[in-house]
């Protein structure tokens, strides 16, 4: 079995997509175990996102109910209310007199149009499946790659391929794991291709705006403080840097999200001790991210729509 983001003991993934009659998005939930800390790093430059600001190392909250990664650019972000509602029926959540708020942030790709409807996008409803779906999902489950959840609408290279949903995991001494989940839809393509000398002659869609963004979730089962979560999600945005070329434009919304489930102690026996296990879990990450966005990019399968045909890229 392939490696993937669900081999961090308690992290599920859900997707629900819709395709056809316009359609061509979706929404994917990261749902940890209670308890999970978290952070994010947004690098690019046109970002569409929610409740980021609530994960910085200096706020409140130091835990995360949910991650969302959704279709539908700042429209789709409406789904993150939906999986909100279900952490909330589920009890998950910071405690608050009478009840709980869920702390569920959310990014979203642009994939507006891509199925032919610019309508079409993804809802609360779909928000609320999703993190229902993950939920009902098994311990260590399969995580579906390609064109699925987020990655229904992702594309590569202006919209020359099509892109989706790839994950990965790296396992290093005393148990710990990393695991990373990307939605690829960027501007670039795989390192080392130029988009210019790769656009296919085949692809009858009309130019796309060059609108983009890659989305991942860095997961791992070492105990780490917010401050570390945040270093983590930095040292993450290597491995984007490393997979696409080019990466962090303008026009990509680039975010990392990074969460510990903090089941497993670092070596913290001296300060040296702790700067190198802190080194190696992130240089981890980084290396998890680059095999998931190529993940992403080898598993989407060819799809024609209204809008046009996206061919799949291929092995990378």
């Amino acid at each position: 079995m392939t490696s993937k983001i669900t081999d961090v003991p308690g992290i599920r993934v859900g997707h629900v997509q819709r395709i056809g009659d316009g359609w061509l998005s979706g929404v994917t939930v990261v749902l940890p175990p209670p308890g999970t800390v978290g952070s994010v790093d947004v690098r690019g430059g046109g970002p569409g996102t929610h409740e980021t600001d609530a994960l910085d190392p200096t706020t409140l909250v130091p835990t995360v109910d949910a991650v969302v990664l959704t279709g539908g650019s700042a429209f789709g972000l409406i789904t993150a209310h939906g999986a909100q509602r279900w952490c909330e029926e589920q009890g998950r959540g910071f405690a608050v007199p009478g009840g709980v708020v869920p702390i569920v942030p959310a990014a979203a790709i642009f994939d507006l149009g891509r199925g032919g409807d610019i309508a079409a996008r993804p809802d609360e409803a779909m928000g609320y499946e999703a993190a229902a779906a993950a939920a009902a999902a098994d311990e260590h489950a399969d995580v579906g790659r390609g064109s699925i959840g987020a990655g229904t609408g992702a594309v590569i290279g202006r919209g020359a391929f099509k892109a989706g949903v790839g994950t990965s995991s790296i396992t290093l001494d005393g148990g710990v794991v990393v695991g990373a989940l990307a939605v690829v839809n960027a501007l670039g393509m795989p390192f080392g291709v130029s988009p210019r000398q790769a656009e296919p002659g085949s692809t009858s869609q009309v130019a796309p705006p060059a609108l983009n963004t890659t989305l991942v979730v860095v997961a791992t089962n070492a105990v780490l403080d917010p401050a570390e979560c945040k270093r983590t999600a930095s040292a993450a945005h290597a491995g984007l840097a490393r997979a696409l070329s080019p990466s962090h434009t303008l026009a990509d919304g680039d975010t990392v999200f990074a969460l510990a489930t903090c089941a497993v102690g670092l070596d913290r026996s001296s300060e040296q001790a702790r700067q190198v296990s802190l080194i190696t879990l992130q240089s981890a990450a980084a290396d998890a991210v680059r095999l998931a966005v190529l993940d992403g990019v080898a598993s989407a399968e060819s799809i024609t729509t209204a809008a046009g045909t996206f061919p799949a890229y291929g092995p990378v």
